[in-house]
């Protein structure tokens, strides 16, 4: 190997191993992460605080890469500064079970602090990172005890850039004022397709400075004392997120696919491979080469950033003796408990009344805040229709960092992305709201929260054509089921008032994906607990609401606004001595995660008769009704006319339960 100072022997280690990664996996992206690793170098041996061996320190910086497919330069950061991966490791991107995936992935690889691979997605994740840390600032940081100032650093490409979730996260970071953002665009001018400029030619910088964003702009990434200056000029800008555009040169050191889209989507090549050793100083004949003093220097620097935790933990063990009660509740939440009281606080609704769903969420809310202080949320400008404002907080705006209520702006896909970004923090429990014909909007960070399986909650409201006037176009009707079929995420729609309460209960409780809440707005009646089965049984996903007098003739399910009407129907069938049984099902996958005999119990296989209501897409309700069962849904869009009118036109009503069920028990086994 040349003789090259120590920095740059490693620069161009990272490079190399990203080069022989993608060709042994003959899959990847080589082409950004060499171009990429004097970045890499700077952040992870000068820049950023973390400590390798407890990789979830609190206090620790966040590192988002959000052009996930350039994985090989964090995973090779990661490795040499001592990280729980092996070169072994390395040799096994992309392989089946390796912990370096194709994208970097939360919870599989030591490290990763989000999974990015959707363009777009981290550098909203950053940014609710960013309200994480100063909502916990504000709450526990005294003047004498800085426990909470680690800084958000993100790299991200063209094409994060060019997808509109970015803009809607960029605009919404720069409002608040979030200086504790620190980002680096990589302008390689360079996508898949070719040159950027075949769809991309607009003026970054000042889009950027537009949102109310600190910008600098760098001509070479390659010179390490500018672009350690620009970050030292970042860090000292606290008002406003900051945006360091560096030019770089994707497949740096590669003879030919230098400067090309060759070196983005693909291997190299072996013949390639061997042109950018020799260029770097390394025997083309070896592979996955690190030499001893690169190691020793990474692992150092490591270890000297690992100090920043033996630091804080001293701060903190003084913290604790000054302010005892925040440490308390601090400790009490991140281990994951809350409060022994907080379920008593749920409200209970007492029958007699109507109230949409929507309405009495907002109730619950209100009444468990105080109890719950971390958690937050707010909505994509509907807090009003939604009912998620907590009256007695206020709103967090630059000078309000402890404020409780998120004003997200018309940023559903932000929203998702943001939220995630703030349950990452291990502290809060995030919620979003909007109509649930929007959810559309908000599926990649849905999809990525149920990847990780990480808390967050979606208050979905206005949710079927009951709805009325606002048409078609916001009315809800293949959104349910396309949500239930997202794995780990659950789906709750309550029937009443006090099945919204649990229902909030249990979203609370759930720590293994996100949770949706499906919300009506029009009002419904209140059932009485005293005459029927409790609402808290909603933590079973189905339960028997009103049963028959004896074995039952017909099972009558339904979810939301629907169970009213079984209900109804219920009673009328009686009165022409057919027995059913009412089953109000909220929530399809914690019903099916309970025991056989529970099931059974539920829907007993020798009940063959069972018909479904629900004012949605009729797909997958076969699995609980069998084949002898029948289905009330809806397969076609809705009309614009009063919700109870849309209803009636569209075959939810008692009379239409009674009539379908009629026709299902003259029907011969």
């Amino acid at each position: 190997m040349k003789s090259k100072n120590i920095v740059q022997e490693g620069i161009d280690t990272v490079r190399v191993l990203s080069a022989d990664a993608v060709q042994r996996a003959d899959s990847g992206h080589p082409g950004t992460p060499m171009a990429l690793s004097p970045l890499g170098h700077l952040l992870w041996a000068e820049v950023m605080h973390y400590n390798p061996k407890n990789p979830d320190w609190a206090n620790r910086d966040r590192f988002v890469l959000s052009c996930g497919h350039a994985c090989m330069l964090q995973y090779s950061y990661l490795y040499l500064t001592g990280y729980k991966i092996t070169l072994n490791d390395l040799k096994n991107f992309r392989e089946l079970h390796s912990i370096t995936a194709g994208h970097p992935e939360y919870g599989l690889t030591p490290g990763i602090e989000v999974t990015t691979g959707p363009l777009g997605q981290g550098f909203a994740n950053g940014v609710g990172m960013a309200i994480a840390q100063k909502y916990i600032a504000a709450r526990y940081n005294q003047p004498d005890f800085k426990i909470f100032d680690y800084t958000i650093y993100a790299i991200c490409s063209d094409g994060d850039l060019m997808e509109g979730v970015s803009a809607e996260a960029a605009s919404l970071a720069g409002h608040l004022e979030l200086g504790n953002i620190i980002y680096f665009y990589d302008n390689n001018e360079i996508t898949i397709e070719g040159d950027t400029d075949l769809a991309f030619d607009e003026n970054v910088e000042e889009r950027f400075k537009a949102y109310g964003w600190y910008v600098q702009k760098l001509p070479d990434i390659n010179d390490l004392e500018a672009v350690s200056k620009a970050i030292k000029n970042a860090q000292k800008e606290t008002n406003r997120p900051s945006l360091i555009i560096i030019r770089s040169h994707i497949g740096y050191g590669s003879p030919n696919k230098h400067d090309t889209a060759a070196a983005h989507g693909s291997p190299l090549g072996k013949d390639e491979v061997r042109l950018v050793k020799e260029n770097f100083g390394f025997d083309p004949d070896k592979n996955f080469v690190v030499p001893d003093e690169v190691l020793d220097f990474y692992r150092k620097a490591g270890k000297k950033s690992a100090k920043y935790e033996e630091d804080w933990n001293e701060l903190y063990k003084n913290y604790k003796k000054r302010h005892p009660d925040l440490a308390e509740e601090y400790e009490t939440i991140t281990s994951g408990k809350w409060p022994d009281d907080w379920e008593k606080k749920l409200p209970v609704f007492e029958p007699g009344d109507e109230m949409a769903t929507r309405k009495a969420s907002g109730k619950t809310l209100n009444a468990i805040a105080e109890y719950l202080p971390q958690m937050i949320g707010g909505s994509a400008d509907l807090a009003p229709s939604t009912d998620t404002n907590l009256n007695d907080y206020k709103s967090f705006e630059p000078k309000h960092r402890d404020g409780r209520n998120f004003h997200f702006g018309i940023r559903e896909h932000a929203m998702g992305a943001i939220l995630n970004g703030m349950a990452l923090s291990k502290y809060l429990i995030p919620y979003g709201a909007t109509f649930l014909i929007f959810s559309d909007y908000m599926r990649p960070p849905l999809r990525l929260a149920a990847i990780m399986k990480i808390r967050t909650i979606m208050v979905y409201t206005h949710d079927s054509i009951a709805l009325g006037q606002d048409g078609t176009t916001h009315q809800p009707v293949e959104q349910l089921i396309g949500l239930r079929t997202v794995p780990n995420m659950m789906v709750i729609r309550p029937a009443d008032a006090n099945e919204t309460a649990h229902a909030w209960r249990v979203a609370i409780n759930h720590t293994d994906g996100p949770v949706a809440l499906s919300l009506t707005r029009q009002k419904l009646p209140i059932i009485d607990q005293n005459k029927y089965a409790k609402a808290k049984n909603l933590e079973k996903g189905a339960y028997i609401l009103s049963d028959s007098d004896g074995d039952p003739d017909i099972i009558l399910i339904a979810t939301g606004s629907e169970v009213q009407l079984i209900l109804g129907a219920q009673e009328k069938l009686k009165k022409d001595a057919i027995e059913a049984r009412v089953v109000s099902m909220p929530c399809w996958s914690l019903f099916d995660k309970q025991s056989d005999a529970y099931r059974e119990k539920i829907f007993p296989k020798k009940i063959r008769k069972r018909l479904s209501v629900e004012a949605g897409s009729p797909v997958g309700w076969l699995k609980y009704v069998t084949d002898d069962g029948d289905v009330i849904g809806i397969d076609k869009y809705g009309e614009s006319a009063p919700g109870p009118e849309v209803m009636k036109e569209y075959g939810f009503t008692v009379e239409n339960v009674i009539k379908r069920a009629k026709a299902l028990l003259s029907k011969k086994e």
